[in-house]
């Protein structure tokens, strides 16, 4: 197969060599109300063409790369008092698979523990190319059926307005969750 962004033949859709000279994360962190901490490893200008694969039948190849190359890495170097688990946001399949499950399970360590399909949208509205007025007009209205009084990083493949994470915090916490933190692919801020 060819590799997505220099078009060389290689046995991985994103060559090792494009792998190590555009992958290669940076954490950003952003601050939202209440001091809630975002951290993203790419600004969403680095991935943009790589985000969108996830509407391809290919995107769970590429998101697998990406986990590899951030969540995993941030996993392997984070330790932690108690045991945490990670939630991706509406990690309902789509397209064949779901990104926010395969960035959550690459976060499987000795101190966290992914946890599958407990954070459910209901309304499955787009907010792609939404502003935020419409984004807050139309709610995800989230519906947690998972563990309650536990510790969580939140997970999502990119952050725009915080609509979506904040919305998924209070879910949670509605259950006595602490969220310790989000985590995701990009931020479009930067």
């Amino acid at each position: 197969m060819k590799c997505l962004t220099c078009e060389s033949w290689s046995f991985s859709i994103i060559c090792k060599e494009c792998q190590a000279k555009f992958l290669v994360p940076t954490l950003y962190e952003r601050e939202l109300e209440n001091g809630f901490k975002v951290y993203s490893f790419y600004g969403f200008e680095e991935l943009q063409s790589l985000i969108s694969s996830k509407y391809e039948f290919f995107g769970d190849a590429v998101f697998e790369i990406l986990a590899q190359n951030s969540f995993a890495r941030f996993a392997k170097n984070f330790e932690y008092s108690d045991k945490i688990y990670s939630i991706g946001i509406d990690d309902h399949t789509r397209h064949g698979f779901s990104q926010t499950a395969i960035l959550a399970k690459s976060l499987k360590s000795k101190f966290i523990e992914p946890v599958f399909g407990v954070l459910r949208a209901t309304n499955h509205v787009k907010y792609a190319g939404k502003d935020l007025e419409f984004r807050l007009k139309n709610p995800r209205n989230f519906q947690y059926n998972g563990k309650n009084n536990i510790q969580v990083i939140l997970v999502d493949d990119i952050i725009t307005t915080a609509t979506t994470i904040t919305e998924a915090k209070k879910s949670l916490e509605k259950h006595g969750c602490e969220v310790l933190f989000g985590l995701v692919l990009c931020d479009a801020k930067f």
